[in-house]
C-alpha cells in the first residue's frame, strides 16, 4: 500500500468516513480543485492543501502506513475523525488520474509524522512493562462484583416471574419505562448486558403484528442467561466464559496469536447517543478462520481502528475466550494493510443454515454468525427479498432492515440476475449482506 500505484479504492477510502455527512462532504473534495501542493511518500504519507473559508488553507496529512490504521492530522476546527479533508486528499490520492505525485513531505506534515511515531514507539515500550497489579485486590473486586451481578440476576428473575404471572399484555400497559427501571438496576448491579437485554424487551411490546410471541423469546433468553449466571460453577468452563460475557463483565483474549494474511470481509459502525461500535470482519486466506474485531469511541468520535473492506494485512490475531466466540484482539502487525484480490471461501444456503444452528449449540445468545454465501442471486419474495442459491432450490430471507438499507440496491445492481458471493451475518431474522464479489474477477463492493 505505501508503493506507488498501489492505491485505494473509493469505497475503501469512503468507509473511514465517520457518518454519512462526512462521507458526503468528503466526495466532493476528492478532485484536484481545492487542492495545492499535495504529495505523497513511498513511506505511506500523504498531504496537501485544501482551500477554505478563511485565508490560509487546511494543512491536511494522512499517515497510511500505520499499522493500528490511517492516521489523521487537519488544521481544520472540525471534530470528526477523518474530516472531510482528510477523506477528500485520500481520494484524490486513491483516483485514476494520479493527481497526487510523488514526493518529500513538508516541513509541517513531517514534523506531526515523527512526532506521531515517536509516540507510537513510546507508548509500545511503556505497555512492555506494566506495572505489577495486586491480584490479591483483583480478586475481592472481582467477588464484589459477581455479589452486586447475583443480585441483581434475582431481582430480573422476580421481574420476568411477574411479567408471565400477569401475563404478557401488561408489558403492553406497563409502557417502556418499567424495562428502563429494571435496566438501570441491572447497571447498578454492575451487569450491561443483562441491563440491555431488559432495554430490549421494553422496546418489543406494541412493536407490531406478532410482538407477543417475541417478547417471550426474548423473555426466555433473557431467563436463560439468569439462570446459566447463577449456575455457573456448574457449567463447561468454554460456557461459563461466554455467559460472563454475555453478562458484560471484561476479559481479555487469552488464544495463542496466530498468524496469517487476513482479509478484511466488512466494517460498519452501529451508534447510540454515548458510544459509536465498529465492527471489522476478518478472514484469514491461510487458516480459514474469521475473526471479529471491536473498537468503540466515545462523545461523537469515530473510533481509531480503521481497516476498509477489501484490505488485507499480515498480522497476529488472539481469541477472547468462550465457547465459539469469534471475537478476537489485533496484535503484531507484520506490513500495513493493501489492497489484495484474495476472496474467502463460500458455501451454500443449506450449509449456512447448518453453520448457524450449530453455533447456537454454543452460544444460545448469539444473533448472528459471519457467513460467506457462494453463487446466490438477490430475488424478490412478493414485498421482500431473498437470496435464493443458484444451484438448489433453497434461499435466506433479507432481514426488514437489510431491505431498508442502500446496499441492497447496489447489491442488486452488482447481480443483475446473475450469481454473486456475498459475506454477511446470517441470524434468526435472515441475512444480513455487508459485502460482495461479482463471479469471476472485479473488485468487492460494500453493502453497509
Amino acid at each position: 500500500m505505501t508503493q506507488q500505484g498501489v492505491r485505494w479504492t473509493a469505497d475503501q477510502v469512503l468507509a473511514l468516513a465517520p457518518d454519512a455527512a462526512s462521507r458526503k462532504a468528503g466526495s466532493k473534495l476528492g478532485a484536484a480543485g481545492p487542492w495545492s501542493e499535495a504529495g505523497s511518500s513511498d513511506e505511506g504519507t500523504v498531504w496537501g492543501l485544501c482551500k477554505g473559508s478563511g485565508s490560509k488553507p487546511y494543512q491536511t496529512v494522512v499517515d497510511i502506513a500505520d499499522t493500528a490504521g490511517p492516521a489523521y492530522k487537519c488544521s481544520c476546527p472540525s471534530r470528526k475523525f477523518p474530516c472531510k479533508h482528510a477523506l477528500g486528499l485520500l481520494l484524490l490520492w486513491a483516483g485514476e488520474d494520479r493527481a497526487v505525485p510523488s514526493g518529500q513531505a513538508p516541513d509541517w506534515a513531517g514534523e506531526w509524522l515523527a512526532g506521531r511515531r515517536k509516540r507510537t514507539e513510546e507508548k509500545r515500550a511503556a505497555g512492555a512493562s506494566p506495572a505489577a497489579a495486586d491480584p490479591e485486590a483483583a480478586r475481592r473486586r472481582a467477588e464484589r462484583r459477581a455479589e452486586r451481578i447475583t443480585a441483581g440476576a434475582g431481582e430480573l428473575e422476580q421481574r420476568l416471574t411477574d411479567l408471565l404471572r400477569t401475563g404478557l399484555a401488561s408489558a403492553e400497559q406497563a409502557g417502556y419505562g418499567l424495562w428502563e427501571e429494571t435496566a438501570a438496576r441491572m447497571v447498578d448491579a454492575q451487569a450491561p448486558g443483562l441491563a440491555a437485554r431488559a432495554r430490549e424487551l421494553g422496546a418489543i411490546p406494541s412493536s407490531g403484528p406478532g410482538w407477543p410471541i417475541r417478547l417471550l423469546e426474548e423473555s426466555a433468553l433473557l431467563h436463560l442467561l439468569d439462570q446459566a449466571w447463577l449456575r455457573r460453577e456448574h457449567l463447561p468452563d468454554d460456557l461459563a466464559a461466554t455467559v460472563r460475557s454475555r453478562i458484560g463483565l471484561p476479559a481479555s483474549p487469552d488464544g495463542p496469536p496466530l498468524r496469517d494474511h487476513w482479509l478484511v470481509l466488512a466494517q460498519y459502525d452501529t451508534t447510540d447517543p454515548k458510544l459509536t461500535t465498529r465492527r471489522i470482519w476478518l478472514h484469514g486466506t491461510d487458516s480459514g478462520r474469521t475473526s471479529l474485531l471491536l473498537s468503540y469511541g466515545a462523545g461523537g468520535r469515530a473510533p481509531e481502528l480503521a481497516l476498509p473492506m477489501g484490505l488485507a494485512l499480515d498480522a497476529e490475531v488472539s481469541a477472547f475466550p468462550g465457547a465459539g466466540q469469534l471475537r478476537a484482539a489485533l496484535g503484531e502487525q507484520f506490513t500495513a494493510p493493501s489492497p489484495t484480490t484474495a476472496r474467502p471461501l463460500g458455501v451454500t444456503t443449506a450449509q449456512a443454515a447448518v453453520h448457524y444452528g450449530e453455533a447456537l449449540r454454543h452460544d444460545p445468545w448469539l444473533d448472528a454468525v459471519p457467513v460467506t454465501l457462494d453463487r446466490v442471486v438477490t430475488t424478490p419474495d412478493g414485498d421482500s427479498w431473498q437470496l435464493a442459491d443458484a444451484d438448489a432450490d433453497l434461499a435466506l430471507p433479507l432481514p426488514s432492515t437489510a431491505r431498508s438499507r442502500p446496499g441492497l440496491w447496489r447489491l442488486v445492481a452488482l447481480s443483475g440476475g446473475a450469481p454473486v458471493k456475498v459475506f454477511g451475518e446470517l441470524g434468526h431474522r435472515g441475512f444480513t449482506p455487508l459485502t460482495a464479489w461479482p463471479e469471476g474477477a472485479g473488485e468487492p463492493v460494500s453493502l453497509c
